[in-house]
Parts: structure tokens; C-alpha cells; sequence
């Protein structure tokens, strides 16, 4: 029996996809059919901040799912909406690659001059950005990692930030100029991560898609989504969290930023790898207490 797996039918997209059909087939010898499908995130023209984690590229790939048209999906983990949808489950997060983000062009981000364009969609990515260098123009940028690394090649943007492991899927890292460190720049909880989903109700299909599935990974990102979760209800400035599992703790640090980059808060905590939701709720909540709620301010409208 072929398997088939959706896929949104951008080239990251299928490239992500193929890697973990793949996988797939390496550990069990099964064949994998892949079906491309377009998602509302690939047509619609307006900006995704303002779209939110509503699940803009994953509602249409779940539907196949219930249509029975796709065995399972794979998604970027970051796409997918924290509210759980009991229909579906998620077998497997594959090894993260790469959780961090990085800048595309000739320059690192400290030698461009004052006034130079920075592409990026991500209002987290502006206000960490403006932390660094409230000096630059940051432009909302929208399309394909291709589209939006060619608006630098024709000289329209100086750079733009994009995921790394993104990049280097793709086969387009070496035109990286600089990757930031989770101390300059918090990822996207659970940026760098795949997602393998399926119906909740397949079980034999849950046993055979769970051999991809990392543990430590599945641990740091519960504990990223948690506070993305948490943070959701109460406040909606950008927000940034990464966790590391090293197989006994667990160490989360997350950040909510005001969109002008000037105010921040930011904690970490360390807790045990079986207790992720946990220690991202607590984390969240602490965050709040400290007033992460009140940093949209004037500067959200």
C-alpha cells in the first residue's frame, strides 16, 4: 500500500515533505505518493501578520485528510494553530533542524547603514530587529523564500530575515550573511520543526508514522507552544521562545517584545522534559505578572 502525504506545493514545502517521505521509506521500506495541494496562506494577498497562527496553510491539508484524499501531512510546525483539534494528531516531530533566523544579503546586520531596507513579514522579527537597530526601515514582505530573496538581488531590499533551516533546505544557505543567536533573536516557537499529522482515529497509521518521531524535540517545542498558548489569551505582541531538551531538563527561554523593539520581557526556566506544558504555562504566566500584556501600547495600531 502507497501512502500519499500532503503537502503545500511551495518548493521549501516539498522539499520539507520529501525529506520526511523519505524517512520514511529508508526506516521502513514503504512507498510515500506525494499530492501537492494549495492552501489559503499560498493565494490570499494579504500580509500573514495580519492572518495570525489561524492555519491559513493547514485547514485545506486537513481537510484532504478527513476527505480521506491524504494518509498524513507535513507541515512547519510554526503554521500550525496551538488550539488542538481533536480530529487530528500529531505521530511525529522529526530531529529539529536549525531553530534559529538569519540574514539574507551582503552585509551582517550591524554593518548596514542606518536606513537600510529590511524585508520580513514576522511582526516578532521587526520588534527583535528594531531591538537591535531601531535605526532601519523594516518593509512587510510576503511570497516564497524565492521571491523574497530575489526583492534583494534586484536591489529593492538590502536584506531580508528568513528561517535558516528554511535556507538550507532549499540549498540557498550560502547566501546567508548572518545567522542570529537566540540571545539576539528568539525564534518562532518551534521554528525549524516539522509536523507529521494524521487522523487521531488511525491507529495503525500513528504506530508506523511515530518511528520519525524525536522525543527531545517533541519536549522543547510542547514547552515553546505552551507559552505561545498561554501568551495568546493575554497579549498579542510578538512573541519568541526556545526550548532545549538534553534528554533530562529541559531549558526554555521566552520573550515578548513591544513592536518598536524599545520594551521587552523576557525569562528563562528549566524543568524536567516529561513536565514541557508545564514549565510554558508557568513561564507564560510569570511573563505576564511582569506585564507582557502591556506592551503592544500605542505602538499596535
Amino acid at each position: 500500500m502507497t501512502l500519499k502525504l500532503g503537502t503545500r506545493r511551495s518548493l521549501l514545502a516539498m522539499t520539507q515533505s520529501q525529506m520526511v517521505a523519505d524517512g520514511y521509506t529508508d526506516a521502513t521500506g514503504r512507498a510515500i505518493e506525494m499530492v501537492g495541494i494549495t492552501t489559503f496562506g499560498d493565494v490570499t494577498k494579504a500580509h500573514l501578520a495580519q492572518l495570525g497562527g489561524t492555519g491559513v496553510f493547514v485547514s485545506a491539508l486537513r481537510d484532504k485528510l478527513v476527505d480521506g484524499e491524504i494518509d498524513f501531512a507535513v507541515h512547519s510546525l510554526k503554521d500550525l494553530p496551538t488550539k488542538r483539534d481533536e480530529r487530528f494528531t500529531l505521530a511525529a516531530l522529526p530531529t529539529r533542524h536549525d531553530h534559529r533566523d538569519a540574514l539574507v544579503g551582503a552585509h551582517k546586520l550591524a554593518d548596514l547603514p542606518s536606513g537600510a531596507r529590511v524585508g520580513t513579514g514576522s511582526p516578532r522579527r521587526v520588534a527583535m530587529l528594531r531591538a537591535l537597530r531601531a535605526d532601519l526601515e523594516y518593509v512587510p514582505i510576503r511570497g516564497n523564500a524565492d521571491t523574497r530573496i530575489g526583492k534583494v538581488t534586484s536591489g529593492e531590499l538590502d536584506a531580508v530575515v528568513l528561517a535558516s533551516a528554511g535556507l538550507t533546505r532549499i540549498g540557498r544557505d550560502t547566501e546567508i550573511a548572518q545567522i542570529f543567536e537566540v540571545e539576539e533573536m528568539l525564534p518562532a516557537p518551534g521554528q525549524g520543526a516539522l509536523a507529521v499529522e494524521c487522523l487521531a482515529d488511525r491507529a495503525d497509521l500513528i504506530a508506523f508514522l511515530g518511528v520519525l518521531d524525536d522525543p527531545r524535540t517533541r519536549s522543547a517545542v510542547a514547552a515553546e507552544r505552551a507559552v505561545l498558548s498561554a501568551l495568546e489569551a493575554g497579549c498579542s505582541a510578538p512573541v519568541g521562545a526556545f526550548a532545549a531538551d538534553d534528554g533530562q531538563t529541559l531549558n526554555l527561554t521566552a520573550a515578548v517584545v513591544s513592536l518598536d523593539g524599545q520594551a521587552a520581557v523576557r525569562k528563562s526556566a528549566a524543568g524536567s522534559s516529561s513536565d514541557a506544558d508545564r514549565l510554558g504555562r508557568l513561564l507564560a504566566a510569570e511573563m505576564l505578572a511582569e506585564g507582557a500584556d502591556r506592551l503592544m501600547g500605542e505602538h499596535s495600531h
